[in-house]
């Protein structure tokens, strides 16, 4: 195993544990709005603060771009870990179990590790560029699709972003006529290893952040999983605009999406 992995995997089930635990406190949970619809928890910043020590500790020259903390620059400018230390953090104030650690390691711009750790469930994701993508060690893979029939795609609503809303209602009723049904979350990095292990069929949401999605779209490409814009292209980590599936049901998706979709969406 890749040494960063093995760091990362240490500081995603420290993390984890800790979020774990606090729900069992639930009055000790403080939350603050920080952007429309959207909110922080002193959880997420105490998750966010083991991570960063775990890695410290092992790394110190390394740069770091959390989501509550923004960048920290170290010596070593070519490795960026990019964190996120509580994805569906509106799941975990609610008290709904479905969140997770998001960890990953960037070298020279190419992302080269990933895990995405389920701490209710004790799920593990990893991958590692060119090894392929595991659940809790056992290689997971891709529902390879003939069309879109009978699948069930995962999606998040664009609650951030509600002027692209009448547009997105639009693409889901188009793939609604073809597909069996959808799945909404609330975590984009497991949307992204469901899709990795095929518990769902395809993903698509837009809006998104670098953090929402760096590990869980390599472990996603390493399952098999083909990923792109909205636009057909592969800048979803810039637009934070992403589409995967197999590669016939990307296909089939963005149809719908470049038929249904407004401008600013397909740039």
């Amino acid at each position: 195993m890749h040494p960063m992995l093995n760091i990362a995997i240490r500081a995603a089930r420290k993390a984890g544990n800790h979020i774990a635990k606090s729900l069992e406190n639930s009055d000790k949970i403080e939350s603050a709005q920080k952007g429309t619809h959207d909110f922080v928890t002193n959880i997420d910043k105490e998750a966010e603060s083991i991570i960063i020590d775990t890695i410290k500790n092992s790394y110190p020259e390394h740069s770091i771009v959390a989501e509550e903390n923004g960048l920290i620059e170290g010596k070593d400018n070519d490795v960026q870990w990019i964190i996120d230390p509580l994805d569906g953090t509106t799941n975990f104030l609610k008290g709904f179990p479905h969140f997770s650690v998001s960890i990953a390691v960037r070298i020279k711009g190419k992302t080269e590790v990933a895990c995405v750790y389920d701490p209710m469930l004790n799920e593990l994701f990893t991958a590692q560029r060119g090894a392929g993508a595991q659940l809790n060690n056992a290689r997971i893979r891709v529902n390879q699709l003939k069309d879109l029939q009978g699948t069930v795609l995962a999606t998040g609503f664009p609650f951030k972003q509600k002027q692209h809303s009448e547009s997105f209602m639009k693409i889901m009723t188009s793939l609604f006529t073809e597909c069996a049904d959808f799945r909404r979350t609330g975590s984009a990095a497991l949307d992204l290893c469901y899709l990795a292990s095929g518990r769902v069929d395809g993903y698509f949401e837009l809006g998104l952040k670098p953090w929402d999605m760096a590990a869980g779209e390599l472990i996603a490409r390493e399952a098999g999983a083909i990923l792109t814009d909205f636009s057909g292209g592969t800048e979803y980590m810039k637009s934070g605009n992403i589409v995967g599936s197999s590669a016939r049901g990307v296909k089939s998706m963005l149809k719908h999406i470049r038929e249904n979709g407004n401008e600013a969406l397909l740039k």
